[in-house]
């Protein structure tokens, strides 16, 4: 099995550690000059992933004058992997307190998938941290949740893998068996075919085969959907989306591949009734990682979205 530390790989980046919320957090900053004065934006990566995801945003935003921050969320990567606390709350306290660890009072939010729910949450539940947020594929949590109940299509493509992931041990016997072969498959699955046949995608495949396999990584990042799934059933889940009923008034970008099937344009687009601010764009020529398929596209709508 891997150790933690080999996700630290060589980069125009430096990597640290910082303690956040009780917490170790692996942390990865773009190579800049001074930062001192830089708007901080922070990248919280998706399902299975870890900080690498965001390698390609790192000196697109960084030389646009900002100090670029990706961190291994809990439970993943390098970052510490407790057994509890994968749940909406403690996630949105992890984002707040390492903005605050970070020395800043405010910062952007840019996440993928689990990630841009976090965003979501952050925003929602310490307003006064959040300058605005990119969400990528990671419709509005109610958004979400209705279409799964009302959409044929987005239910047929969402529901399955959750309902999967629920059984203790199945789910992670499936996500580390063969060196974490199922990232593969769930990469080409999810992703659109131009992305497919390049090295990039050889190469994300491979550093993520290796970083689901480090030990924890698996349960942790299933506990995030289990918490997300059972959570619907139980009054805990009910105070927290009682709590995301709220319209935000920053700006906030989303974004979806063009070729995503498994987030649908529908629920993307219905996240509008929770922002006064809102701006969806679709990606062309990308699938689920859009910010790893389509990369100048995804940067572009970034750089508009931190001017506004």
């Amino acid at each position: 099995m891997p150790d933690a530390t080999e996700v630290r790989f060589d980069g125009p980046w430096h990597h640290f550690d910082v303690r956040a919320n009780g917490l170790r957090f692996h942390a990865v900053e773009a190579v800049a000059g001074s930062i001192a004065d830089r708007p901080l934006v922070l990248f919280l990566h998706g399902f299975g992933e870890f900080w690498w995801s965001w390698r390609h945003q790192f000196s697109a935003l960084r030389d646009a004058g900002y100090r670029v921050v990706a961190v291994d969320l809990r439970g993943y990567g390098d970052s510490d992997k407790p057994p509890r606390g994968y749940d909406g709350w403690t996630l949105a306290g992890d984002t707040h307190a390492l903005i605050r660890a970070l020395g800043h009072s405010q910062a952007t939010l840019v996440g993928h998938a689990d990630g841009g729910l976090v965003c979501w949450a952050t925003a929602t539940l310490h307003p006064r941290s959040v300058a605005r947020i990119g969400v990528l594929a990671s419709p509005h949590p109610r958004a979400l949740r209705q279409s799964i109940w009302t959409s044929r299509g987005e239910r047929d493509a969402f529901l399955g893998p959750f309902l999967h992931d629920q059984v203790p041990r199945l789910g992670e016997r499936r996500l580390t068996r063969d060196g974490g072969a199922y990232l593969e498959s769930y990469f080409r699955e999810r992703s659109g075919a131009r992305w497919r046949d390049t090295p990039d995608f050889t190469e994300a495949v491979a550093r993520n085969r290796l970083a689901i396999t480090i030990p924890g990584v698996a349960h942790s990042s299933l506990e995030y959907r289990r918490w997300a799934f059972r959570s619907q059933f139980r009054t805990d889940g009910y105070r927290f989306m009682d709590l995301m009923n709220k319209r935000l008034h920053i700006p906030v970008l989303a974004l979806r591949g063009s070729e995503d099937r498994y987030i649908l344009d529908s629920v993307m687009s219905a996240s509008s009734h929770w922002s006064s601010d809102f701006d969806y764009r679709e990606v062309p020529g990308a699938g689920h990682f859009v910010h790893q398929e389509n990369p100048e596209e995804t940067n572009a709508a970034l750089r508009a979205l931190l001017a506004r």
